[in-house]
């Protein structure tokens, strides 16, 4: 077979700039659909069966987020569904993937993708239980649904938030949620019946669709970056975030989670409000409890290694979790998961994961319930 490569699928990007040999295959990062973001990309290579293959990405040391090439190593796939880590090396410039695929078809990535499908399905599945509802809250900017999932009883006295994937090539986000919703509705799971006992839980498994379908790693079809967007979205540029935000002035909140992935750092972590400007006594010790009673759910939640108080003081009230902490007075989180593994507990085989990624989705109802409770 001809080496081809190709990336006109969902959330496909690559560039291809030689490719005529297996060992020696120049490629560069795509960027994002309408901004200046060089990070994910999502490729298929076909014809390479049995030989030793080396791909060079040629502009990896101009990505945004260089640093998250260190240590790092991408993931492929022969069938779309079992995912594993190939060795992957950076100079400071250049990265190169290495690896003899065993069959002639072959997917890397920079993490394993969340399909737009496999996005579908899960609403589809949540529905079909009694205890949660699929709400539509509007069109994105390329005209795809923006869906809502309700867990429980809406005029329960506590209202808990989760987002995921405001960033769409964090992926690992909506792997979370899906583990998440899974328990939740799980009726022999004790832990998620005492949470409905007492809280509605409003979920958006992906704010972004038209980024993740796009193979964007920050930005939507109108090149905003969804979580610089919270004190002034816009119909024309940032409708995911009007939309959303105006459903929570409906409900109220009383804590909020936003998952994210961070690129650099081998570690699950949160970034709190402390921050913030009228952050009271009581803010902190509700944020403290969440995070304590984290810890303990997970071995994989970590408190050592994060970012510092002082990351986002420019942009402050912009970014989702610091407007609801600042505006709500509830405990606002952005929880962060690995794009490389989780260096606490790493797995030389997989990394960090999606099923990894869903595990953490499940433990995360023990702090939902403390929270709730308190």
């Amino acid at each position: 077979m001809t080496i081809k490569i190709s990336q006109n699928f969902d959330a496909g990007a690559i560039e291809v700039v030689k490719a005529e040999q297996a060992g020696d295959i120049e490629l560069k990062l795509r960027k994002d659909s309408h901004a200046d973001i060089w990070q994910w990309f999502h490729f298929r290579l076909q014809g390479a069966r049995d030989q030793e293959t080396v791909m060079r990405f040629l502009n990896a040391g101009e990505a945004t987020y260089a640093k998250g090439w260190e240590n790092y190593r991408a993931v492929a796939s022969y069938d779309r569904e079992n995912w594993f880590r190939v060795d992957t090396e950076f100079d400071g410039k250049v990265m190169t993937i290495r690896h003899t695929p065993e069959t002639d078809s072959v997917y890397y990535a920079y993490f394993e993708p969340y399909s737009w499908e496999r996005h579908l399905s899960l609403l589809g599945a949540v529905e079909q239980s009694p205890l949660a509802r699929v709400q539509d809250l509007g069109n994105t900017v390329d005209g795809r649904d923006l869906n809502l999932v309700v867990v429980g009883d809406p005029s329960a006295k506590k209202k808990v938030w989760v987002i995921a994937r405001q960033h769409p090539g964090e992926t690992m986000a909506e792997w979370l949620v899906e583990g998440m919703l899974n328990a939740l509705l799980d009726p022999a799971n004790p832990i998620a019946r005492a949470i409905l006992d007492q809280a509605v839980l409003y979920v958006v498994p992906n704010m972004n669709p038209d980024g993740a379908y796009r193979g964007n790693l920050r930005t939507n079809a109108a090149g905003a970056n969804l979580n610089r967007e919270w004190m002034t979205p816009s119909l024309e540029t940032s409708p995911e975030v009007y939309h959303v935000k105006n459903k929570i002035q409906e409900t109220g909140c009383d804590l909020f989670l936003d998952i994210h992935g961070d690129e650099a750092l081998p570690y699950v972590f949160v970034a709190g409000s402390e921050m913030i400007e009228g952050f009271t006594e009581q803010q902190a010790h509700e944020q403290q409890v969440f995070v304590d009673s984290f810890r303990a759910a997970s071995p994989d939640f970590q408190t050592k290694i994060g970012y510092e108080a002082s990351k986002y003081n420019a942009d402050m009230l912009k970014l989702a979790s610091k407007y609801i902490g600042h505006t709500y007075k509830c405990v606002s989180l952005t929880l962060e998961l690995p794009f490389k593994d989780n260096d606490n507990l790493p797995d030389a085989e997989v990394g960090w994961d999606g099923a990894r990624s869903a595990k953490l989705g499940e433990a995360m109802l023990q702090p939902i319930l403390k929270s709730v409770s308190a």
